[in-house]
């Protein structure tokens, strides 16, 4: 099992000043320790019911491009991006911008979006779920056309038209997609037919096997090897120092129904610290999962 570590607190007690410091160090720190992936979330206000939608929070791909300078090895990518928020054909741009300057790190994380608020708080459209749905796949295709060196032609869909589908440069690597929730009918599906990864929540693990039975299904389906999706979880709440023997017995359940990577959150005040103390000695013992 790999651990990927998700940051989606930036309270450090500098204030902003302090924030590229400490991210700079979790970045060094989560290299240093061996992690595979290393992400942050997409959103503009800090998600309402967990933290004051006032707290600090930072622009992505932004992130993920100062991110990049500081690490040599990680995987980085958002977890994840709201198809609402970027133009696909744009989105595509980016990610494939991030893998060149990261000499090909990058990953594409991407789900339909839900957060009404910063939707209508920053004037971004908000479409019903199914048509958000509709985006989704659109945006899937739009991806996979600029990314193939072969084909610069346009792309027509319901929803989004392209003339031209050039992306130059090309990224270094393809971007891995990892597609996030487990919406049975739609997500799940399109995780077989489009993604390299799916990414599910800890807790109740009779879940999470039947989420992982239906992601077969659909493989099956699709004629796709299950066996070749990294299938990821977020798994809350993070260990603490003291709690490492009983977070690895946990997670090993996890990994007995095929998870492959755990993805924890560190605390928003000192999360370079706690890579340190705590990350970094979970990694050689999930590898032994």
């Amino acid at each position: 099992m790999r651990l990927g570590i998700h940051v989606i607190e930036f309270t450090v007690p500098a204030g902003p000043a302090g924030i590229a410091p400490e991210l700079a160090a979790v970045a060094k720190a989560a290299d240093a320790a061996g992690v595979a992936r290393l992400s942050v979330m997409d959103h503009f206000f800090q998600m309402d019911g967990f933290q004051p939608a006032t707290d600090p929070m930072l622009e992505g791909y932004t992130t993920l491009g100062f991110l990049a300078a500081h690490t040599s090895s990680v995987q980085l990518g958002l977890l994840v991006t709201g198809v609402t928020y970027r133009h696909p054909g744009l989105l595509a741009k980016i990610v494939s911008t991030v893998d060149v300057l990261s000499g090909g790190r990058a990953e594409l994380g991407i789900g339909a979006a839900w957060y009404e608020r910063e939707h209508l708080g920053l004037g971004v459209p908000f479409p019903p779920l199914a048509e958000r749905f509709e985006r989704l796949e659109e945006a899937l295709r739009i991806c996979a056309q600029m990314w193939d060196p072969a084909d610069n032609g346009p792309f027509e869909g319901k929803h989004y038209r392209l003339a031209e589908t050039l992306c130059s440069p090309q990224p270094i690597r393809r971007p891995p997609i990892l597609i996030g929730g487990g919406g049975e009918k739609k997500t799940l599906r399109m995780v077989a037919q489009y993604a390299d990864a799916c990414n599910l929540f800890g807790g109740d693990k009779d879940l999470v096997r039947h989420k992982l039975d239906v992601l077969r299904g659909h493989c099956d389906a699709l004629g796709r090897d299950f066996a070749t999706i990294d299938k990821t979880l977020t798994y809350r709440p993070s260990p603490t120092a003291d709690g490492l023997d009983d977070f690895v017995r946990d997670v090993a359940d996890y990994a007995g129904l095929g998870i492959d990577t755990v993805i924890v959150v560190p605390p928003g005040d000192a999360p370079a610290a706690w890579v340190e103390q705590v990350a970094a000695p979970l990694v050689p013992r999930l590898e032994d999962l």
